[in-house]
């Protein structure tokens, strides 16, 4: 009597998939550009620091000879500031609204590698082209300030530092208004908070007759990033180096503070 053998297929397993931070990049990369608002934003930013330089120095008669002529080429940047923060905020606060965030969650268990990777993105793309932005208005304006008191060459001492430091402070608080997100979980929220924080808590402290809050004002984030963005050095204010040492301090407590708060929450 003979046996017969069965011969059972071999069954195959999906490989395991495997998470790379890379990967996570990529992925909040694709994210922050296949968003409209994004290049909106962006684009809104470039163009009122350009708008507001080509005015300033198509308009310049002497009257404000005492002004840095790279703070006075980028006064615009203070309405950019504006636009960069709503942005930071959109990238993690905006993906609440939406409920995106719960696929991203899913995706990334571990939580975290999600918003330092919307950070690194955000902050590479903020610089670069805060950067950008702040040489060609500095360049476009020089066509009406060449011949006068505030005629600079871009390979002037202390002319290029001004630009970076410029876009290192216009990053480092956009990076702030981001944590803020992250932590409010809400974009009305956290423009409020970043408001607050930024723009009017300072002003309130300051009306305290008490020479400690003076000095602890010069390390809130507006102030220490007013210190920056100048050839020359800034009267009563802390030094350059120190100043985006401490906006960086500030960027790191928050987004410590939202990372912890990530992990702990529901989403």
């Amino acid at each position: 009597m003979s046996s017969t053998t069965l011969n059972t297929p071999a069954v195959r397993t999906a490989p395991a998939y495997r998470l790379s931070t890379k990967g996570v990049i990529r992925s909040e990369w694709h994210k922050l550009w296949t968003l409209r608002s994004t290049w909106i934003t962006l684009i809104t930013a470039s163009a009122l620091v350009l708008a507001v330089g080509i005015t300033m120095g198509s308009t310049y008669d002497g009257d404000d000879s005492e002004i840095d002529t790279v703070v006075f080429t980028l006064f615009g940047t203070q309405l950019s500031q504006i636009c960069l923060a709503v942005l930071g905020i959109l990238v993690t606060a905006g993906e609440y609204s939406t409920g995106m965030i719960r696929s991203s969650l899913a995706a990334v268990p571990r939580r975290a590698p999600v918003l330092w990777s919307k950070a690194g993105v955000f902050t590479a793309v903020a610089f670069t082209v805060s950067l950008a932005t702040n040489i060609v208005t500095f360049l476009v304006a020089q066509i009406w300030l060449a011949d006068t008191d505030k005629e600079l060459a871009l390979t002037d001492p202390g002319v290029f530092g001004a630009l970076t430091t410029s876009a290192v402070s216009l990053t480092l608080l956009s990076l702030i208004a981001l944590g803020l997100g992250a932590l409010f979980r809400s974009v009305p929220g956290a423009i409020g908070a970043f408001v607050a924080t930024v723009l009017i808590l300072p002003e309130v402290l300051s009306m305290l007759p008490f020479g400690a809050v003076d000095t602890a004002m010069k390390y809130f984030p507006a102030q220490a990033a007013s210190s920056l963005g100048s050839v020359a050095r800034v009267e009563d204010a802390v030094a350059p180096g120190t100043a985006v040492f401490t906006l960086a301090l500030w960027a790191a407590a928050i987004m410590a503070a939202a990372t912890t708060l990530l992990k702990r929450r529901d989403v």
